[in-house]
């Protein structure tokens, strides 16, 4: 199998991309959004015609507010995040947003976020992620425990049920790390992100996305394993990974494929606040499908030839 024959190149590749992406993400870095810090959320729907995003920030630099995001929303609104508001910048604000009082809007909401609630809620965000992992490890840990047990070509694999676990975990920071870094690279000069909760929820679906196909190649190289050795066919560790990843390469990337054209109707039809949840979440999906076929089996040969080494020296 081609994967298998220049593992070194496809490994060097993903090691590439995530040395990038932390260093992007280090370099880059993008903040947290009202969510996590605390501040204020408002929205304004415009009974005429509304301004541009241009003329709004003009506005806010002559009354001298921060804003964190302006996002458009509806035919005629906008939802603009700051920082917590007191009652004079609240109406600093608002006279922001009716251009010196030229233009008519109305007021739909004011949301406030306490710093308190804000840093609850992004150590709950954490604590979801390490949660999401931990419980991934464990269960793949479990379902993967009798592959210690088979061998292939008269010698035993010496591929362990927590190896597949820690592999697992292993790929799936790979496909958190990458479209994060990425992310912050296209935040230098493309896009305005932050760390919200829809951030967070992207991260979540990835790595329930990506776990998933890993899982598949992992079990056609599970059953390839039993398969071989119940038949008695002679097939090195190597070979049968390289059969694994064959039978289902097609299935991962035709998956992965009608995903992304899901994602990217979301993308441009969809409204502006979806707009960086599904750029992430399309990252996320290509850096998945990569490390499915091309990192996860891969590392399982890499620790099988390493345990080989270590056996016979």
């Amino acid at each position: 199998m081609f994967i298998v024959k220049y593992k070194k190149l496809f490994l060097g590749f993903s090691l590439v991309m995530v040395a990038f992406s932390v260093f992007s993400a280090l370099y880059w870095s993008f903040p947290f959004g009202i969510e996590f810090t605390g501040g204020s959320l408002t929205e304004v729907s415009y009974l005429e015609d509304r301004p541009s995003v241009e003329e709004l920030e003009e506005q806010f630099k002559t009354n001298s507010l921060t804003i964190s995001t302006i996002q458009p929303t509806g035919e005629n609104g906008y939802i603009i995040r700051t920082q917590e508001l007191t009652n004079e910048k609240r109406q600093a604000l608002l006279e922001a947003l009716s251009l010196g009082g030229s233009a008519e809007f109305r007021e739909e909401r004011y949301d406030l976020i306490g710093p308190s609630i804000g840093q609850e809620l992004r150590r709950k965000a954490w604590i979801a992620i390490a949660l999401v992992l931990v419980g991934i490890m464990f269960f793949i840990a479990f379902v993967f425990r009798k592959v210690s047990h088979v061998t292939v070509d008269s010698e035993e694999v010496n591929v362990r049920s927590w190896h597949y676990a820690v592999i697992t975990v292993v790929t799936l920071m790979h496909d958190i790390i990458v479209p994060v870094g990425i992310f912050a690279f296209l935040g230098s000069f493309l896009i305005h992100p932050q760390i919200d909760v829809l951030f967070v929820t992207a991260l979540l679906v990835i790595l329930g996305y990506s776990v998933h196909d890993t899982i598949v190649t992992f079990d056609r190289v599970r059953e390839n394993l039993r398969h071989n050795h119940e038949a008695k066919i002679k097939k090195s560790f190597e070979e049968t990974v390289g059969d694994s990843i064959r039978e289902t390469y097609v299935r991962s990337i035709n998956t992965s494929f009608t995903t992304l054209l899901t994602v990217a109707a979301l993308f441009f039809f969809g409204g502006t606040v979806t707009k960086n949840f599904s750029l992430l979440l399309g990252i996320g999906i290509i850096a998945g499908t990569y490390s499915s076929i091309c990192l996860a089996a891969l590392l399982l040969t890499t620790v099988n030839t390493w345990k080989s080494g270590r056996k016979n020296a």
